[in-house]
């Protein structure tokens, strides 16, 4: 049997009471778990790292958190001077309805009356830093509500400079005309509710056929240049071996769809049951997967940890879609220049960077003639196709009370703006576990 090492130190909550206590990363075999003891509610356990790559080798020399420091995080978040990372995304719930009752949700939806118009825009107008904030319209589902399109010509006019939806897609299949009025008003890009290329992984996790339906809204969203993000909850036992098929079909959909951003399942909103450690899916795990299913064709050093959030928060991949397949455009380390280079960069740095990658360009005629084809060694072809044919592979991994890490949730760069504060995103969906 592994003696258990302790490999780093740090601060979480009690999944409980969800009081700030130390926990431990904690080597045992080849795993990694954060480990901590409440003294009123005992010993806690998550498993976060599965070892396919060093833990030490991805985090690098993050600093760690203190023993005097972040005294007040999670309870005091809305974000405070001891906070290390600016905002590169906010996210304002505009809704609480839904048009689906999924099984796994960040939120628990309610038939509660939406905000007024008029209050959404005064959020916005207390949000928008002009010309630098990208809003995303959450829920809920959004395109539930009619006033949607009025909404985003709202945050534009409250200065903007990037509107993102969030959605399951159905209204956007369904009603062409209001993705019309979506891409009219100045919405930048959807990032869309995407688990899987077959219909089964569908009902398990969203209790309904919604394949044709998400073919469909790409298929809308791409008639206005809306560049369209796909977004799997990755499940393990439900979808964690469709990943080779879902990476196909995106790259075959660009470039309407502008990439992936996986995001490995996390337990709060609807799951009420204490998750097992074999119903958690890591990072590592995650990576090594996309390498071995693509059989090659994405690798794990294109892979590049996170440098704006925390290493452990996610990874982003660059890449370009050419006639002959993708090309990755990043290298693990391989640039301080780069937004996920060695260095950690800004907020404003990384919002830039991966917007630009997520908003569809007006695709200019090339200028091959039908029987030739392009040269992809000439530089200005190559630049064209980066800007219209550029795919991200990214992650993002949410907390819960199991794992929560305060190191991680101090370099947060998605916040929830409720009424007037900026709160770190796992912070605001942070639920205790019922211990009855």
């Amino acid at each position: 049997m592994s003696i258990p090492k302790i490999i780093r130190s740090t601060y979480s909550v009690c999944p409980v009471c969800l009081s700030r206590i130390p926990a431990q990363h904690v080597e045992i075999g080849s795993n990694v778990y954060l480990q901590k003891k409440c003294v009123q509610h005992g010993f806690f356990s998550s498993v976060i790292w599965r070892s396919k790559t060093p833990i030490g080798e991805w985090i690098g020399d993050t600093p760690r958190i203190k023993k005097n420091e972040n005294l007040n995080c999670p309870k005091a978040c809305g974000i405070c001077p001891e906070h290390r990372q600016g905002t590169c995304c906010v996210l304002l719930e505009v809704t609480s309805r839904c048009n689906l009752r999924c099984k796994y949700c960040f939120a628990d939806s309610r038939n509660t009356d939406d905000p007024s118009l008029e209050q959404v825009q005064a959020w916005l107008r207390q949000l928008a830093v002009p010309g630098k904030t990208l809003v995303q319209l959450s829920g809920g589902e959004p395109t539930v509500r009619d006033d949607l399109p009025e909404i985003i010509s709202s945050a534009k006019e409250a200065g903007c400079r990037y509107v993102q939806l969030n959605s399951n897609g159905i209204r956007l299949a369904e009603d062409k005309e209001f993705v019309r009025k979506l891409a009219e008003a100045g919405l930048s890009f959807v990032f869309m509710q995407f688990d899987g290329t077959n219909d089964e992984i569908n009902r398990k996790l969203r209790g309904v056929d919604l394949l044709a339906l998400k073919k469909q809204a790409i298929e809308n969203c791409a008639a206005y240049n809306i560049g369209v993000t796909l977004v799997p909850t990755m499940v393990p036992g439900v979808n964690t071996d469709n990943i080779g098929e879902l990476l196909r079909f995106a790259i075959a959909e660009s470039p309407a769809v502008r990439g992936v951003h996986f995001q490995p399942v996390s337990y709060f909103g609807r799951i009420p049951e204490r998750p097992v450690d074999e119903v958690r899916y890591t990072l590592d795990e995650l990576i090594y997967d996309i390498e071995v299913q693509t059989k090659g064709q994405i690798k794990a050093k294109n892979l590049i940890p996170s440098r704006c959030d925390h290493p452990l928060c996610g990874f982003h991949g660059d890449f370009v879609v050419m006639p002959h397949g993708i090309e990755p455009l990043s290298g693990k380390y391989t640039s301080k220049g780069d937004c996920c280079g060695s260095e950690p960069v800004s907020a404003d740095k990384n919002r830039a960077f991966v917007a630009r990658r997520w908003e569809r360009q007006v695709q200019e005629q090339e200028s091959h003639s039908c029987c030739s084809k392009p040269d992809i060694h000439d530089m200005d072809y190559f630049l064209k196709r980066v800007k219209s044919h550029g795919f991200t592979i990214t992650a993002m991994a949410f907390q819960d009370a199991g794992n929560m890490d305060l190191e991680r949730l101090r370099r947060c760069s998605l916040h929830v703006f409720d009424n007037g504060r900026f709160v770190p995103f796992c912070a605001y969906y942070l639920t205790g576990w019922d211990m009855t």
